[in-house]
């Protein structure tokens, strides 16, 4: 079988259910309403008493559960009841083509594979193939590596990002698996949409995916010598874990004698990911707003204009500082309440990067500035206008994500800030559906 090592990624030994009950089996990822336990409770009621993922994952909404040991155990537990009575069809080495369609019409593709975690790395200005795009919380990943060490199976809520503007790699593996029947098919629970699967197998198919990722490899290698395959879109801390626990394992099986050749072949060293093209038309990237309350919008806003080279722009109304910044690559609009008026301030810059990674440190060091500001960050444009009438708020409206200078920002100035993008709604991130032996 081809070896695809030199792109950080190999492929998988992949367990499907027997029974393609998707709208039961596959659930939502378990970092997802993670203050909704109602929602879950949904989820338990869509499952029932069928075999799902729900029985193999730790919903983040449980993660500080006085009962978090015993559902821990009770995961284990159903992971090998799961692989012992015959859950599963045979494991398949093989990648999954993934189509997504949403409750909201878009369509997401998608390419299964397991990748490499010595290919990945999420410290700030990694020069690995893989590397994160949001800035790691170091003290997320210990309960994480609590659900993930001695695990019998792995699911896969990761999706990576990666750059190809001219669609050669997860489309056109598309159109060549498309010719066979789908290897699941089905309607997800609670009205999530609609998935399906084509595996992607040894022979013309697999060579034709080694060919594109070639031609990745080559044109995202930089100058000094480093290649930037790919980039964490969701899942950055599960990921992360990932990592830690793979380094660890390592360093036992030194300890136990094991040969470089032996340790090199753990299942353990890869995750399952999802790999989406960033350029995939089905995959809205929007930005996360933030809102600042007791934070003396004047001053924050020529503070700003001073610190990011920008002019400032007073708006007539809402309508227009919606629309300029929308058309903008890195303008950031106002709102803010003086004495009973509603304001609406632009500041125009000239910033190449994403606006985020700029944006943020200069709030970072106002807030430092001032003991009582405080700030939260916010999805959609409506929660910006409204928030922005509150008498103590200033909100702050952020330009689009920019598709095209995504990896070399990355690339130049490291990991963005936390709650810098958020790729679609709650219910269009990935659900659990395909399973890889991990520890066996």
């Amino acid at each position: 079988m081809k070896k695809f090592d030199k792109f950080g990624i190999k492929v998988p030994g992949i367990l499907l259910p027997r029974d393609k009950k998707l709208d039961s089996w596959s659930v939502i990822a378990c970092d997802q309403y993670t203050q909704d336990q109602e929602y879950w409770k949904k989820v338990s009621d869509a499952a029932g008493s069928n075999p799902s993922t729900l029985n193999l994952i730790l919903p983040e909404v449980y993660l500080g559960a006085p009962d978090r040991k015993e559902r821990l155990e009770k995961i284990r537990v159903s992971m090998s009841d799961y692989v012992s009575n015959n859950v599963f069809d045979d494991e398949k080495e093989e990648f999954i083509y993934v189509e997504r369609t949403s409750a909201y019409g878009r369509t997401r593709k998608g390419l299964v594979c397991a990748i490499d975690l010595d290919a990945y790395e999420w410290k700030p200005f990694s020069k690995n193939l893989i590397r994160a795009t949001e800035a790691t919380i170091v003290d997320r990943i210990p309960p994480r590596k609590e659900i993930r060490k001695n695990a019998p199976l792995e699911l896969p809520h990761i999706m990576l990002l990666v750059n190809d503007p001219e669609h050669s790699l997860v489309e056109k593996t598309g159109e060549t698996a498309k010719k066979n029947s789908p290897v699941y098919d089905g309607d997800l629970m609670l009205n999530a949409g609609h998935i399906s699967g084509w595996a992607v197998k040894e022979g013309t198919d697999l060579d034709a995916v080694y060919d594109s990722l070639e031609k990745l490899f080559k044109n995202n290698t930089a100058p000094d010598g480093s290649t930037f395959m790919f980039a964490v879109g969701d899942g950055n801390h599960s990921l992360a874990t990932a990592k830690a626990v793979w380094d660890e394992y390592r360093e036992e099986l030194k300890q136990k004698g094991q040969t470089p050749e032996e340790i090199a072949s753990s299942n353990v060293r890869y995750a399952l990911v999802e790999i989406v093209n960033i350029y995939d038309e089905g995959l809205t990237f929007e930005p996360i707003h933030r809102v600042l309350f007791n934070a003396y919008p004047q001053k924050l806003i020529s503070y700003l204009a001073d610190k990011l080279d920008g002019k400032i722009v007073d708006e007539d109304n809402r309508g227009a500082l919606e629309v300029n910044v929308k058309n903008s690559k890195a303008d950031f609009g106002f709102v803010y309440n003086v004495d009973g008026n509603i304001r609406y301030t632009r500041i125009a810059t000239k910033i190449t990067d994403l606006a985020v990674s700029r944006l943020q440190p200069e709030l970072d060091e106002f807030i430092k500035k001032y003991n009582n500001i405080e700030i939260d960050y916010i999805h959609g444009t409506e929660e910006v206008f409204r928030l922005g009438q509150k008498e103590n708020a200033i909100s702050i409206l952020l330009p689009p994500i920019a598709k095209d200078s995504f990896f070399d920002t990355i690339s130049t100035r490291g990991p963005l800030p936390r709650k810098s993008f958020s790729m679609g709604e709650a219910d269009e991130k990935r659900f659990y559906l395909e399973c890889r032996r991990l520890f066996s």
